[in-house]
C-alpha cells in the first residue's frame, strides 16, 4: 500500500527538484508577487513552432510549423493573430546567406490559419531578422540587396574592402496585404541611396563623412569586407513621429529614418516631414562611423533589439518612447542592457547635433549583472519594459530570460529547454548556443488578444518536468493566501485531505502529475475535501487552487 508524504513549499527551493536533480532548463525561479502576470511569446531557434507560455513555463497555446524556422521576429497582435518572419536557414537561398536570414513573412490567426503570406527571397533580395507591424496593418521589414563588386567600386568602395564577390547593403520595405492572401511592396528605403565616400574623387558622393554625417560611409567597415555589410538586426516604427528605428550592429549604431516620404523622396535628400528625404535623421552609438571621435566615444557594441518603449506602455509612463537596446559585446565576456533618450525637436522636426555629434552623451539607464559574465550573448537578445515597471531581458545565446524589478531584483527566470530545436529532460545542461533566443516577449493578462481565449495549461516544453516547482519560489508565504491551510495526514494511507480557507469555497482545485497533466480537479465546497490517491503512480504531484501553486504531494511506495 502506498504512503503519501505531503511536502508544502515552506522554503525557497528553486535550486533543487524533489528527485535531487539540479534545475537547468524551463522555469528556474518565480516570485509570484513581484513578477508581472502574463503570457510569454516564445519562438526558439532551430524549430518552427511558436509557443505561448504561462509564467510557470506551461504551454497555453501554440502555432505549429513543420517546414519553416524562425527568420526571426514574431509579434502577437491585439486580436490574437501572429505576424512572423520565417525561413529555412541556408536552404532558403543559395545566392547568399548569413545569420538572421529569412524568406517570408506571414500573418496567421489564433487557430494557425494563414491570412496572408509575403515571400521576398531570390538572387537579388532576401528578408532577414525582423519586421514591425504598423497601426494600419502594413509591415515594415529588413532585407538584403545584392550589389555587384564592380558596382560597389564604381560607387567609391575601396576594392580592398571587398573580400567576397558582392556587397549586401540593407534596405527597408513596407508591405501591404492585398486582401487575397498575399501582399505587395508599397514603399522602400535603400541604404545604397545615401552614401558618402572620400576614396575616389571621380566616383559619386565624394566628400568626407564628417561633413555629411547624415550619409553612410561606403568604406566604413568593421567586418573585414564581408558581403553582409550592415547586418541590421531589428526594426521598429514610431507612429507618433512616422519614423523608423534600425539597429545596425556592424556599424555599432542605431539609425532613425523618416517614413513620411514617398519612395522617390526616400531615395533622395528632400521631402518628408523632416525635409531631408531618406538621409539619416539620427545615428548614435559610435561617432567614429561618421568621422567623429575615437574608440573612447563608442557606446554600442554589436547592439541588438533597438526599439521605442511602447508595448503596453502609455504616455503616462516615464519611460514611454525611450529607446531600449541590448549591448551584446560591450565587454569581452559580458553584455549590458540600456535605455537612452534621443531628444527630438518637434518644432524644427529634427534630432539636433550638439557640436559635432548627436546626443545623448550617455545612457539613461544601464543594467549589468552583479557578476557581469552571468549575462553574455555575442549576438541576438532582447530587452522589454513591462507595464508594471519591471524589465524582461533575454540573453539570446544563453537561451536565458529573466525579469527585474525597478530595484534590479530578479523575480523570474526561464531557460529555453530545447537543444537544437528538440526538447530536453529537466536536469540537462544545454551547451552554449544550442538553445538560442532571438527575442522573448511578455504580454500582460489584460492584453486584448487573450479576451475570451482558452488558455488552459497543456504541459511543459521540457521533458520530465516538475509541475510542483512553480509554487516553490514564493515560499509558502503564498500557500495560505492561495486558500490551502493544510494538507494531511503526513504520512497518509490511501486518502489525502486538504483543509481550505472558507473563503476558498467555489474555486477550482487541480492536482497535476509530473508530466503536467491534470489528474484531479474539482470545484471546492466547504472547508475540507478528500482525494483518493490509492491508484496513482509513485511520483510528485502539484496542488493548485484557483491557478496558484498551493502545495505538493509526493507518493512513495
Amino acid at each position: 500500500m502506498k504512503k503519501c508524504t505531503l511536502l508544502l513549499s515552506l522554503a525557497i527551493l528553486a535550486g533543487n527538484l524533489a528527485l535531487g536533480q539540479t534545475r537547468t532548463v524551463g522555469l528556474l525561479s518565480f516570485d509570484h508577487e513581484k513578477a508581472m502576470p502574463g503570457y510569454n511569446l516564445h519562438f526558439p531557434h532551430n524549430q518552427g513552432n511558436a509557443y505561448l507560455l504561462d509564467n510557470c513555463g506551461q504551454i497555453v497555446h501554440r502555432w505549429d510549423d513543420a517546414v519553416y524556422k524562425p527568420g526571426n521576429g514574431i509579434k502577437l497582435m491585439p486580436n490574437g493573430d501572429i505576424v512572423v518572419c520565417k525561413g529555412r536557414n541556408a536552404a532558403s537561398n543559395p545566392t547568399f546567406h548569413a545569420g538572421g536570414g529569412g524568406e517570408l513573412i506571414e500573418r496567421r490567426d489564433w487557430d494557425n490559419n494563414l491570412i496572408w503570406q509575403f515571400v521576398y527571397n531570390d538572387a537579388q533580395f532576401r528578408l532577414h531578422h525582423d519586421m514591425a507591424v504598423m497601426p494600419n496593418g502594413n509591415v515594415l521589414a529588413i532585407a538584403w540587396e545584392v550589389i555587384d563588386s564592380a558596382d560597389a567600386v564604381a560607387a567609391g568602395r575601396n576594392p580592398a574592402l571587398l573580400t567576397e564577390t558582392n556587397l549586401w547593403p540593407d534596405k527597408v520595405i513596407e508591405i501591404e496585404p492585398d486582401g487575397a492572401g498575399g501582399a505587395s511592396i508599397v514603399w522602400e528605403w535603400r541604404a545604397w541611396d545615401h552614401l558618402v565616400q572620400d576614396f575616389n574623387a571621380s566616383a559619386p558622393n565624394f566628400d568626407v563623412v564628417g561633413n555629411r554625417p547624415e550619409r553612410i560611409d561606403v568604406n566604413y567597415d568593421t567586418q573585414g569586407g564581408i558581403a553582409d555589410w550592415h547586418h541590421a538586426n531589428s526594426i521598429d516604427y514610431n507612429a507618433d513621429l512616422d519614423q523608423i528605428l534600425l539597429s545596425v550592429p556592424h556599424y555599432n549604431e542605431i539609425w532613425i529614418i523618416d517614413h513620411s516620404t514617398t519612395t522617390a523622396e526616400a531615395s533622395g535628400t528632400t521631402g518628408g516631414l523632416a525635409g531631408s528625404g531618406g538621409d539619416l535623421l539620427f545615428r548614435w552609438g559610435n561617432p567614429a562611423a561618421y568621422g567623429q571621435g575615437g574608440p573612447g566615444d563608442q557606446k554600442l557594441f554589436f547592439n541588438h533589439d533597438a526599439h521605442w518603449a511602447d508595448q503596453e506602455l502609455t504616455s503616462a509612463s516615464p519611460d514611454y518612447n525611450k529607446i531600449v537596446v541590448f549591448n551584446n559585446q560591450v565587454g569581452p565576456d559580458y553584455s549590458t542592457a540600456h535605455l537612452l533618450v534621443a531628444n527630438f525637436d518637434t518644432y524644427e522636426w529634427e534630432y539636433p547635433i550638439a557640436g559635432s555629434t548627436w546626443g545623448p552623451s550617455g545612457f539613461d539607464w544601464t543594467y549589468q549583472r552583479p557578476v557581469p559574465q552571468d549575462m553574455y550573448s555575442s549576438g541576438l537578445s532582447s530587452v522589454q519594459l513591462l507595464p508594471n515597471g519591471n524589465t524582461l531581458i533575454a540573453s539570446g545565446r544563453q537561451g536565458y530570460a529573466f525579469e527585474l524589478t525597478p530595484d534590479e531584483e530578479i523575480v523570474w527566470e526561464y531557460v529555453n529547454p530545447m537543444q537544437g530545436g528538440n526538447p530536453v529532460d529537466q536536469g540537462t545542461v544545454v551547451p552554449p548556443g544550442a538553445n538560442q533566443l532571438f527575442r522573448f516577449l511578455r504580454y500582460s493578462k489584460d492584453y486584448p488578444a487573450f479576451d475570451g481565449r482558452e488558455l488552459t495549461p497543456l504541459g511543459f516544453l521540457e521533458l520530465l518536468p516538475d509541475p510542483a516547482f512553480c509554487a516553490l519560489p514564493t515560499g509558502l508565504a503564498a500557500a495560505p493566501e492561495a486558500g490551502v491551510r493544510r494538507i494531511f495526514p503526513n504520512p497518509a494511507n490511501d486518502l489525502v485531505y486538504l483543509e481550505l480557507d472558507p473563503a476558498a469555497s467555489g474555486q477550482l482545485l487541480q492536482i497535476f502529475d509530473i508530466g503536467g497533466r491534470a489528474v484531479f480537479q474539482t470545484t471546492t465546497q466547504g472547508s475540507r475535501i478528500s482525494v483518493s490517491v490509492q491508484n496513482w503512480p509513485t511520483g510528485t504531484y502539484a496542488v493548485r487552487l484557483n491557478g496558484v501553486g498551493a502545495g505538493r504531494i509526493v507518493l512513495v511506495d
